[in-house]
């Protein structure tokens, strides 16, 4: 009989989650806020508008909101707070 161990199931992990400020929550909800922007061009009377889709992030437990950006630069903090961990 032999022994295979697979070393990929012998490293640690970490999973570590993104937390609210206010309250440190992991869960969160996304919200969606449709508009229209108008604006005038020079070659023309009409107005031309954009559609605009604004995501936001809102904390379940506290409400506090965070936008896409915010939600990034968390992610990336965590990255970086993790990528030189010594790993036993």
């Amino acid at each position: 009989m032999s022994l295979f161990i697979n070393k990929e199931l012998l490293m640690k992990t970490i999973h570590e989650y993104f937390l609210c400020d206010a309250c440190e929550c992991r869960d969160f909800k996304q919200i969606y806020n449709f508009s229209l922007r108008f604006h005038g061009v020079n070659f023309s009377d009409d107005l031309v508008y954009d559609r605009i889709t604004d995501e936001i992030y809102q904390c379940v437990n506290c409400s506090k909101t965070y936008t896409k950006d915010q939600i990034e630069e968390g992610i990336q903090s965590i990255k970086a707070k993790n990528k030189n961990r010594e790993w036993e």
